[in-house]
């Protein structure tokens, strides 16, 4: 039984410890210099033990664009989001000038109340719809996302929530989106495989 316990207290920490090959880009209140902001402005700031934003003064999205880009990797985050929030992970940002779901990345949803359900949270916008439907609102959660060649899985808490295979963005940068709703990032860890 003591194993098993401290199995388990090794398990649930494993990403709480960087190293084994892991890059921090947020830990806490810590990593605004490994990103840039782009789009409207928005609020973006350290504070409370997180990265976040709630505010905004331009119309559209702004988003964190990490300085460096990634082909395959790993991605575990901890974020927090209201249940109107309107956010999301970037993965492979073509362009880290212009974010765009459309013409260059992907985006791992952080929305609870999308109109569009099978896009809302846990689902990959134009790529891999969601069913059943996840909510994210009101609580920290976690994603795990790997992306191998044309192979994007996305865990939400521990559950895949989608498996895709597409290939249209092979490399680019990561980023936070902020378009409405408040959005906290308190870990922000990648992987390169």
């Amino acid at each position: 039984m003591a194993l098993l316990v401290v199995a388990l207290i090794a398990f649930g920490c494993a990403h709480d410890r960087p190293g084994q090959g892991w890059v921090t880009l947020i830990d806490g209140s810590t990593g605004m210099e490994n990103w840039n902001a782009t789009g409207s402005d928005a609020n973006w700031r350290a504070e409370d033990g997180a990265i976040q934003a709630d505010k905004t003064t331009g119309k559209g999205s702004s988003v964190l664009v990490s300085k460096r880009s990634f082909k395959d990797f790993e991605l575990y985050v901890e974020f927090w989001a209201s249940e109107d929030t309107n956010s999301g992970i970037y993965l492979r940002v073509m362009n880290p000038t212009n974010v765009s779901t459309s013409t260059g990345a992907y985006e791992v949803q952080i929305w609870d109340k999308n109109p569009n359900p099978q896009y809302s949270t846990g689902s990959l916008v134009n790529v891999a719809a969601v069913n059943p439907i996840y909510k994210a609102g009101g609580r920290w959660n976690t994603y795990e996302i790997t992306a191998k060649g044309a192979e994007i899985i996305v865990k939400l808490n521990g559950v895949v929530t989608v498996r895709a295979q597409d290939g249209k963005f092979p490399e680019g940068r990561v980023g936070i989106q902020f378009n409405g709703g408040p959005i906290k990032v308190r870990k922000f860890r990648v992987k390169e495989l």
